[in-house]
């Protein structure tokens, strides 16, 4: 089974797109979580992640990060590993 896979993401974020593309062209769990209208809900992903931009991406527990660095652990080989052994 691959685990879960959160995007906190907003509808007008190119680099949203990029990432759930790619994450669906590796047929992932994704849980899509737009932060546009909904403020606690981009403070939840700040909180967790540190970060204020969009995409914040976690595989399982582990925080990835944004789409440069998930398609830089696509391009490594690993994220295939995370997505297909990973808990």
């Amino acid at each position: 089974m691959t685990p879960e896979v959160i995007i906190y993401s907003s509808d007008y974020c190119g680099f949203c797109f990029r990432a759930r593309r790619l994450l669906e062209s590796k047929q992932a769990n994704i849980t899509e979580l737009c932060v546009d209208e909904d403020h606690g809900l981009r403070e939840k992903m700040m909180r967790k992640s540190g970060q204020r931009t969009v995409p914040q991406i976690w595989i399982g527990k582990q925080h990835i990060g944004g789409c440069d660095d998930l398609y830089q652990l696509d391009q490594s080989g690993k994220l295939d590993l995370l997505l297909y052994i990973s808990k």
